[in-house]
């Protein structure tokens, strides 16, 4: 470049000044050559300082044409550099799509594949098999899912889970037979009816329940004699009601108990049944009442358990009563049972108004049975029912009355009374057709505070206001269970019928035997 040609004072000047300054701080040979003539500098003299800055004038405007010069040709190489690897990128993806067209050219089974050729067409290693995995019939699905170990099927998949610390597998025993609180779980399961989780659906559902009407009645005395008549019947003495203050304790040290009967109570009420010449073509149950109390009251009270046979003969289906363990009783549960008795024989008289010169021990085995005939829903019914007393209308219509005892009330038993007891109460006396119910109340020590007569009808609407629980849907729940239980039981089959842990559902199991009392019934039909 021609330097005499420029104004190295005016705007070209700066122009380049500036271009040099950017191009040396970028470029190693600006850098060079400005710090050879700094040197230069500083070697001459000071006589010499004009030329030296003419010269440093010089040496940066070429340094500055320099950097430029040196930048455009890395640009080009740079340009150069790039082309080459776009090529080399072209290359290579015409190559990667020649080795796909290739590939799919390529036969996998053909000749030309030499590890297709090579594989062998047996192997030496056996086909991989998993266990079976049995479920039982009716077995509960869930659980540790599929591979686990199934009880009593082998060895699964995987291990067996390890149980929480203090794991105890729950057993119960009812009626002497030992086996899973799950019933399925048990050989003898037949099956079962679950239990609605809501009693919405119940409530909709109007099921029809005949008026109840009396067939026949029988009694049994102190010796356990039994007598087809009501010589054993008691009248209700009004006077009850003024007599507060009597101390329910007295005569508790003579008490009898009632002694058990096992199935020979239900014997005496098959036995009246033969005995009034009562015909079963067309009945589908005969039972006790306190069978169908459980049925009827499983809906709202779900953690009582209980069981009872169910034997069908000649398409009748007996529902015999019964009784589990009992945990031993103390002094005051005893009395509490006496309790009961006591207000019963202080409430009622002889009808024939005989009077004994000293009081005569309370026994609960002396009882009047009534048979009745009534029909829920689309199945007919005969049950007993042991009534306590009765009493005689104004216009002479003889009714039964239920007697009951029961803790005096307060703020905080009143709800439990109503949700619970009145449940109770209502069920036994609305299916035997007891129009009222005469309540003692007592205090802890056992003496009576007072007595109320409620009437059966009044207890539904009483309770109805405070949503504590619907007859109707008893009788729903108890329709269910009797279509499900005629429906699946067979002829000449025994069975039991149970509620126990985890009171999720009535469980059916096959029994190994039926009482002789039935049987002998059946055969003398």
């Amino acid at each position: 470049m021609d330097f005499s040609e420029m104004d190295l004072f005016g705007e070209e000047s700066e122009r380049e000044n500036d271009g040099g300054g950017q191009s040396g701080s970028s470029s190693p040979s600006s850098s060079s050559s400005s710090s050879s003539s700094s040197s230069g500098d500083r070697e001459s003299g000071s006589g010499e300082s004009s030329s030296g800055e003419e010269a440093e004038r010089r040496g940066g405007s070429g340094s500055g044409s320099g950097g430029s010069e040196s930048e455009g040709e890395d640009e080009q190489d740079g340009d150069r550099d790039r082309g080459s690897r776009g090529d080399d990128d072209d290359e290579e993806e015409e190559k990667e799509e020649e080795d796909e067209e290739e590939v799919e050219e390529k036969d996998l089974f053909g000749s030309d594949n030499e590890e297709y050729c090579r594989t062998k067409a047996t192997s030496p290693f056996l086909v991989p098999t998993c266990p079976v995995i049995r479920q039982a019939k009716g077995q509960n699905r869930g659980g540790f899912g599929r591979g686990h170990r199934q009880s009593g099927h082998g060895d699964g998949v995987l291990p067996s889970p390890v149980p929480w610390p203090g794991h105890v597998q729950q057993r119960h025993n009812r009626g002497g037979f030992g086996f899973i609180a799950n019933g399925r779980s048990d050989e003898r399961f037949i099956s079962d009816l679950k239990l609605p989780k809501s009693e919405e659906t119940l409530s909709r559902k109007c099921v029809a329940f005949q008026e109840p009407c009396e067939l026949a009645c029988y009694s049994r005395d102190e010796s356990g004699e039994v007598y087809f008549d009501d010589r054993r019947l008691r009248l209700f003495r009004h006077a009850i009601f003024r007599e507060v203050g009597i101390d329910l304790n007295a005569g508790f040290e003579s008490f009898i108990s009632k002694r058990d009967q096992e199935s020979q109570g239900f014997g005496d009420l098959l036995a009246c049944i033969r005995d009034k010449g009562i015909h079963l073509q067309n009945i589908h149950f005969v039972t006790f009442r306190n069978n169908l109390n459980k049925i009827l009251g499983t809906i709202y009270n779900r953690y009582e358990p209980w069981e009872m046979g169910v034997h069908k003969r000649k398409g009748v289906v007996y529902l015999d009563v019964h009784k589990l363990p009992e945990r031993p009783q103390c002094e005051i549960d005893r009395r509490r049972c006496y309790w009961g008795y006591s207000f019963e024989s202080i409430a009622t008289q002889d009808p024939k108004g005989v009077d004994f010169d000293e009081p005569q021990p309370v026994d609960a085995n002396v009882e009047f049975c009534s048979v009745i005939k009534t029909k829920l829903g689309a199945h007919r019914i005969i049950m007993g029912a042991e009534m306590d007393c009765c009493d005689v209308s104004e216009s002479g219509k003889k009714y039964y009355i239920e007697l009951k005892t029961n803790r005096e009330l307060d703020f905080h038993t009143e709800e439990r009374f109503e949700r619970q007891k009145l449940l109770k109460f209502w069920i036994q006396s609305f299916l035997a057709g007891v129009p009222f119910i005469v309540i003692g109340f007592r205090n802890d020590a056992g003496h009576l505070l007072r007595v109320e007569r409620l009437s059966t009808k009044d207890i539904t609407q009483r309770v109805k206001m405070k949503n504590y629980w619907q007859g109707g849907v008893c009788l729903a729940f108890a329709d269910e269970v009797l279509c499900w239980l005629y429906g699946t039981v067979k002829e000449n089959e025994d069975y039991i019928l149970q509620f126990c842990h985890p009171f999720t559902r009535l469980e059916l199991l096959r029994a190994h035997s039926c009482p002789s009392v039935i049987t002998n019934h059946a055969e003398q039909l």
